[in-house]
């Protein structure tokens, strides 16, 4: 019997042994089927993220074979999910909502002698499904983070606190930027909402967490992190169910387009992920030790350029990445930052241009940014809200009915230096749309798999129709579902449900690898996803909304 035990501690020992010496590593795979390489997260140099040349995307060249969808709606950002198509891809922008900006400052508290300023930086803007109220946090002139409400995302109410008497800040401590989660999973109660603050209590920069149950009352710092700069965010990552750091590296000696960039750091949770020890300023010239932090995406050749003639020899650098889940991937806010420096906005009385594009990861890590578009722009009137300095905010967007909220600050110089918080709307998954003209067009998807028995599609197509089969692996149509049984789709809805004739439904296809096809006329395919009767997704809607257990669509 002992001989038996020793020979089984044995193979306990050796078996992972010879596992690792032979090369062989397990390597983790995303709900979406993609296989993450192995070290991970991928040791970048700071060469390739300064190089100016576009971050390659390796699971769009060699992504999975068959793409498990069970987890939100499939969106059309990227050829992720497309075997062949003739439809266009079209990329949309959000407007700006005619009662923007939406909160402005007005208060004493909100005003110093020199600015006035009451707008997010990045802080974030939640829908609290317990409390059933939209939530602000903000910054004010004087460096108190302060917090607004709303019942419906556009009207805005300062409530009176206790911290200062008939006020409604809620931290006295002079921050720079900061970032608000609302964490969903916290075991405590007490640390439902944190709050990462961006200071110089200790010099330089350090990354200071404060945790509260409600987002009035916070505690003091319970963890500080490393050495950092100013406009650092931290975002929570629901697939993968890890913390990370987005936080800003500096290269004093590069060349002037590298001196604002990003390092990366992951955890498991909000206290391990301020865990690193060196300077992000090492990090971003390539001294780095993988683990602590590590270089990971800087502003590109594509990137847009100051359009001031004066200022467009500056090479664009990427000032702030804000990312959070939206559906079936990450979404990233990119504040491009396209200069003059703030000596030159000094001196000529302006804002240093910062503007909002946007880009999108499905492994957490690599970003798709094939759309150049400014997302949330500056204004060219001198005396808009927004003349200047457009940054995103924590939290990324609220879904609202059919419509997907993005606040952002902005700011002027006219009549004074002041700051204030715009709302931009635009359509339910409207990120991107596959578009067909006069001429029918179709699109066939990879193979997929699901467990839901229901085909739902977001589609705008007033004059037209669409009309979806399903294949199997070797592309024969399967019975039931061909093309010329599918009830023709016509009308605008982000929410309908593709029929059959015979009133057959897709779960005696779940779980095998199969293709849908997608027939289209005269309209726009925005995303489509297989859920319950309700049309459910599973998938994550950003920062919440009016109708959502805490942020998924369930």
């Amino acid at each position: 019997m002992r001989v038996l035990f020793l020979l089984l501690i044995g193979l306990v020992v050796i078996a992972p042994l010879a596992l690792a010496q032979s090369g062989v590593v397990k390597k983790e795979v995303l709900y979406n089927g993609i296989e993450l390489s192995s070290p991970w997260p991928p040791l970048r140099t700071a060469k390739e993220m300064k190089s100016l040349e576009p971050m390659a995307v390796p699971y769009l060249k060699n992504g999975p074979r068959v793409v498990p969808i069970d987890l939100g709606r499939q969106l059309f950002i990227d050829d992720f999910l497309i075997e062949s198509t003739d439809l266009k891809r079209r990329f949309h922008q959000p407007k700006y909502h005619e009662k923007s900006p939406v909160l402005k400052p007005e208060m004493a508290w909100e005003k110093s002698k020199t600015a006035a300023f009451a707008a997010p930086f990045s802080d974030g803007v939640w829908f609290d499904s317990k409390q059933k109220m939209f939530m602000m946090w903000y910054r004010s002139a004087t460096g108190r983070t302060c917090l607004a409400l709303s019942e419906d995302g556009v009207e805005w109410k300062r409530p009176e606190l206790d911290l200062e008497p008939a006020s409604n800040v809620v931290l006295k401590s002079n921050r720079d930027a900061a970032t608000v989660v609302l964490d969903h999973h916290a075991e405590d109660e007490k640390e439902r909402f944190k709050l990462f603050e961006a200071r110089t209590k200790k010099s330089p920069y350090h990354i200071a967490l404060r945790v509260s149950a409600d987002g009035k009352k916070w505690s003091d710092e319970v963890k500080v992190s490393g050495p950092s700069w100013d406009r650092s965010t931290i975002f929570y990552n629901p697939f993968r169910s890890l913390w990370v750091a987005s936080i800003r590296g500096h290269d004093h000696v590069g060349q002037e387009g590298v001196h604002r960039l990003r390092c990366y750091r992951e955890a498991n949770n909000a206290r391990d992920v301020l865990g690193w020890t060196q300077h992000t300023d090492l990090v971003a010239k390539g001294d780095y030790i993988p683990g602590d932090l590590q270089p990971w995406v800087a502003a590109d050749k594509l990137d847009p350029r100051n359009p001031d003639p004066r200022f467009q020899h500056i090479e664009p650098q990427l000032y702030n990445l804000d990312v959070f889940p939206y559906e079936s991937l990450l979404v990233g806010l990119f504040t491009i930052w396209q200069g003059p420096d703030n000596e030159t906005c000094q001196a000529l009385g302006i804002h240093k241009r910062n503007e909002v594009l946007v880009g999108f990861s499905r492994d957490g890590f690599h970003w798709d940014r094939s759309n150049r578009e400014r997302f949330l722009g500056v204004s060219e009137d001198p005396k808009a809200w927004n003349a200047g300095n457009v940054q995103s905010v924590g939290g990324g967007c609220l879904v609202v009915g059919d419509k997907l909220y993005f606040y952002c600050s902005g700011r002027t110089m006219q009549p004074a230096d002041s700051g204030a918080t715009g709302l931009a709307t635009m359509r339910r998954d409207g990120f991107a749309s596959m578009d067909a003209g006069d001429v029918q067009g179709s699109l066939t998807t990879k193979l997929l798999k699901f467990s839901g028995a229901n085909l739902f599609v977001n589609l705008e197509s007033q004059r037209g129709g669409l009309q979806v089969e399903v294949m199997d692996e070797q592309g024969k149509v399967i019975d039931g579902f061909s093309r010329d049984k599918c009830l023709p789709l016509v009308g605008d809805s982000t929410k309908v449900m593709v029929r059959w004739r015979g009133g057959k439904d897709l779960s005696s296809l779940a779980g095998k690898p199969v293709r849908l096809r997608f027939y289209l006329t005269k309209g726009s395919l925005y995303s489509f996803w297989v859920g319950d009767a309700k049309g459910a997704s599973n998938g994550y809607v950003g920062a919440g909304g009016p109708g959502f257990v805490n942020n998924q669509d369930k």
